[in-house]
């Protein structure tokens, strides 16, 4: 069920337009809709918008939606105008339902749960808990020294043993550490990848200055669990907030995909990827980039265009004609819901083709 309401969520997402900022309605939108339980403020937009990313200004404050947030199941909204043409929903009736009493008769009131954006449950299945740790960050969590089998790998309902003082009755999530990554623009480090293998739980706390190591319980491992995977506290950087306000991410933005969680070279709808931008670049969660890929670059010959790539030395260096511009083509869109302060992980949400690393990420 979630992943087809997702999938409903998803469809709704169109190629984004140049003119981002501007309110483009769908041929089909109706004048008027009724709220029904498990919409999101996303999938109502969808309903009206080409852009449903541009939610908020279709949701004006106005005096029959002051908060778009507190919008509920049974609500009829209509696709009004204002003075200067501008389309926005206003609600019928008035908010929220007033509940009546009567001796005699009870009657059913709509769902008093109010509509929000795209809630974490929705999604969760699909986004991966991995995380990106730097060289300096590595180097001051503890790891797991070996198992209480004697195993070189451990799955769950083991006891591992681990070299730093941990706090008995506090879980933990266990990392394997991954590649180092790298930013293709100014190849500067951007930490290694850390994947998620499993969760647990401290049962015996320890004394590192007598190298007595501290015990965890696992309680539930993805695969393998071996010496020298690394230990944090399971609240650090897996706390993501309960639903995403989607919008779209800044007009200044620009990056590029650096790593995708599967490790393929080509991914699409419902991965996890990495892109090159984070909390110094002012990235928020619930931004939605377009991910876009240059055009193979092609050049005039004696015999004609040929692509540049295929093109032998002389005749790169023959054509007097140049290189043309080509353009850049839009693939697909992503959205963001973890950020660091160099990278963020985002969830592909649409694509035309398969996507890959390098490609570019802008905001729509």
């Amino acid at each position: 069920m979630q992943k087809k309401v997702l999938l409903i969520i998803i469809s709704l997402l169109l190629p984004m337009s140049l003119l981002a900022d501007e309110l483009t309605l769908n041929k089909n939108a109706p004048k008027s809709y009724t709220v029904v339980k498990g919409d999101t403020l996303w999938d109502i937009s969808g309903v009206f918008l080409k852009q449903p990313w541009l939610w908020p200004k279709l949701w004006r404050i106005n005096p029959d939606i002051s908060n778009p947030h507190l919008i509920y199941p049974g609500d009829v909204l209509r696709l009004v105008y204002d003075k200067d043409g501008n389309p926005m929903l206003v609600r019928e009736g008035g908010g929220k339902p007033q509940l009546k009493w009567s001796p005699k008769v009870r009657t059913t009131l709509k769902d008093h749960s109010p509509v929000n954006t795209i809630p974490l449950n929705i999604i969760a299945p699909y986004i991966k808990y991995d995380a990106l740790f730097s060289e300096e960050e590595y180097e001051k969590l503890p790891y797991i020294l070996g198992s209480n089998e004697g195993f070189k790998s451990s799955i769950e309902g083991f006891n591992v043993y681990v070299n730093g003082d941990l706090d008995v009755g506090k879980s933990y999530a266990i990392y394997e550490k991954g590649d180092e990554v790298f930013d293709p623009e100014t190849f500067e480090s951007l930490g290694y990848y850390a994947r998620l293998v499993g969760t647990s739980k401290a049962i015996r706390t320890g004394d590192i200055s007598k190298k007595e190591p501290s015990t965890l319980y696992v309680d539930s491992a993805k695969r393998e669990i071996h010496s020298g995977d690394f230990v944090a506290p399971i609240n650090e950087g897996q706390m993501l907030p309960s639903f995403f306000t989607m919008q779209a991410a800044k007009t200044t933005l620009t990056g590029s995909i650096v790593k995708a969680s599967s490790d393929a070279r080509e991914f699409g709808k419902l991965e996890v990827v990495m892109i090159n931008r984070g909390k110094r670049d002012d990235v928020q969660l619930g931004d939605v980039l377009s991910v876009r890929r240059q055009s193979p670059a092609v050049i005039e010959t004696g015999k004609g265009p040929m692509y540049k790539k295929d093109s032998s030395r002389w005749n790169l260096l023959s054509s007097a004609e140049g290189e043309y511009n080509m353009p850049v083509e839009p693939v697909g869109n992503m959205m963001v819901f973890k950020i660091y302060d160099k990278v963020s992980m985002a969830l592909i949400l649409r694509t035309s083709k398969p996507l890959r690393l390098s490609d570019i990420v802008t905001a729509p």
